[in-house]
């Protein structure tokens, strides 16, 4: 009997694999998820995502506490980040407004991708042209210009990585991204400091800039995403409303114009969003689904100090071995994904997430043990990675292609900001309860977000959770 080897699905597919057990072949092929191009483009891009990141952050509080600046100052320039927690607030720019020449040349996504990553690279060399300690007030205004331009990448970044992957692939991107995240922020922090130690903070910041070469070229050689039947799905919507406006004649041309552009990239986003079945359970599970590994993480480092770790033990672990472990998670997460889609992904991911609670109650049981701690905290980087990639994949299966910048913007904001509302009482809890208590009542927090699951499991269709944008939802 002589095997006919499969044929390769897709164009842009690198390799695939053949084998003779049937479970293994299935888990091969879906291995090869991580060999598609769409994918591996991901990877360079999380890279330009992660790198301008702690230049704005550490890296930057290294340069500032060097020069003398004040430890007043150095904390005030944490607001200098504010960008990456309001960028939804343009995020309806970036999927509607079409920019001078290069959304002509490039289109609507990688115009902008372009756009940012110029900006970019001319923040960081502004930045490094800098004396803080002779003006700070130039070393802040160029940081928040690297703040804004590096938040409206991922703004486009996200968009992008939604629209280029198929439903299967999106775990697959969700851990390749942070993979190249975790790269850049190695190459930003460890990288940057090196080469200011040994030229200065010039060539440190300038040698970053020359990095951001790779996610430019990276874009030059990606192709645009299709968004034709998107594009005419949001234009018949807003053309309603510019015949009813048009009706108006007591309304300036200019002022109609106006009120048609933001309404097509403003309200629309929202309104497709609430015309799903259960949106409001919809954003109640965001909020919910990491609500135990929230309370978790706000409290380890208070843990691990007060239960006896050395700064440098826990450094090591979880700034080394807990990086790799978190990596490794994501891919994978991304893998299950691709093997068992995301609902059922997310389930698994959301009991080891909950489980790996159980582990620090067993930690503040034994004590100060170090080899412990390798066990706690690798596990907990691992199922935290796994989530992750579950859960950005299924975020990025909510956004309708026709809004994907503005709507993705918006849902991980929600995930950012109820992870912060709902870690905030973390501290109030830990002071009224032991350890082992504490870490008890996180895992028992994880619980309603995987109910909520098991309900949406039942209530959705098991396939196809990415928004359609000519699908014509209906209120139940």
């Amino acid at each position: 009997m002589v095997r006919v080897p499969r044929p390769v699905p897709s164009r842009e597919r690198l390799f695939a694999v053949s084998l003779p057990s049937a479970p293994l072949r299935n888990w091969a092929q879906s291995l090869a998820v991580y060999g598609d191009i769409r994918v591996l483009r991901v990877l360079f891009l999380g890279f330009a995502s992660g790198l301008p990141l702690l230049l704005v952050f550490t890296t930057l509080s290294y340069w500032l506490a060097e020069a003398g600046v004040s430890k007043t100052a150095i904390g005030l320039f944490a607001f200098a980040s504010s960008a990456y927690g309001f960028k939804f607030l343009w995020s309806p720019l970036v999927d509607r407004l079409r920019l001078p020449l290069l959304t002509r040349w490039l289109g609507q996504r990688r115009g902008w991708l372009l756009l940012a990553q110029g900006l970019i690279i001319g923040c960081m060399i502004g930045v490094g042209t800098t004396d803080p300690a002779e003006d700070l007030w130039w070393t802040a205004l160029w940081a928040v210009l690297l703040a804004f331009a590096s938040a409206t990448q991922d703004i486009v970044i996200d968009a992008y990585r939604v629209e280029t992957l198929e439903e299967h692939q999106l775990g697959a991107g969700a851990g390749t991204v942070v993979l190249g995240y975790r790269i850049g922020m190695v190459a930003a922090s460890g990288g940057a400091l090196i080469i200011a130690d040994a030229a200065g903070w010039f060539w440190a910041y300038a040698v970053m800039a020359g990095l951001m070469g790779l996610g430019i070229l990276t874009t030059l050689l990606s192709p645009e995403p299709d968004r034709t039947a998107a594009t005419r799905t949001a234009a018949e919507e807003e053309d309603r409303v510019a015949a009813f406006l048009d009706r108006r004649a007591d309304l300036a041309p200019w002022l109609r114009d106006t009120a048609g552009f933001l309404y097509g990239a403003v309200v629309c986003p929202f309104t497709d969003f609430m015309k799903r079945p259960h949106w409001i359970l919809i954003l109640v599970f965001i909020a919910l689904y990491k609500y135990g590994d929230a309370l978790l993480g706000n409290m380890a480092m208070p843990f691990y100090e007060e239960i006896g770790f050395t700064k440098t033990e826990v450094g090591v672990i979880s700034k080394g071995f807990g990086v790799v472990m978190t990596i490794i998670g994501g891919l994978g997460g991304g893998l299950l994904v691709a093997r068992q889609g995301i609902f059922r992904a997310l389930l698994v991911c959301g009991v080891l997430q909950a489980a790996s609670n159980l582990v620090f109650a067993w930690q503040a049981h034994v004590g100060a043990d170090v080899n412990w701690l390798v066990v706690t905290i690798g596990v907990e980087n691992l199922t935290g990675g796994m989530g992750t990639a579950a859960f950005v994949a299924y975020l990025s299966s909510l956004c309708n292609v026709a809004y994907t910048a503005t709507q993705y913007a918006l849902v991980s904001s929600l995930m950012s900001f109820a992870r912060t509302f709902f870690s905030a009482g973390g501290g109030w809890l830990a002071d009224h309860v032991d350890w082992v208590s504490y870490f008890l009542v996180t895992t028992v927090a994880a619980v309603p977000g995987l109910l909520l699951l098991l309900w949406m499991m039942r209530v959705f269709p098991a396939e196809g959770v990415r928004a359609d944008p000519k699908a014509a939802w209906a209120d139940d």
